[in-house]
């Protein structure tokens, strides 16, 4: 069961992690993914991807 713990810890920490490179790399992720007219539509959504990334993380760790 131990085995089971860690696993999921650090499936909660990297899900963490992504949302926090989402939510600070928003425009950068944007510029590359996306066309010049959608980077504040994109950027806004890699925001609220990452928050909500960031939140699923923190609701598995604890």
């Amino acid at each position: 069961m131990e085995i089971m713990n860690l696993v999921e810890k650090i499936v909660a920490l990297l899900f963490m992690m992504v949302g926090v490179i989402c939510i600070y790399d928003a425009r950068k992720l944007a510029k590359k993914y996306f066309s010049f007219h959608d980077q504040n539509e994109g950027s806004k959504w890699f925001k609220i991807g990452g928050f909500v990334f960031a939140i699923i993380g923190i609701g598995f760790l604890f």
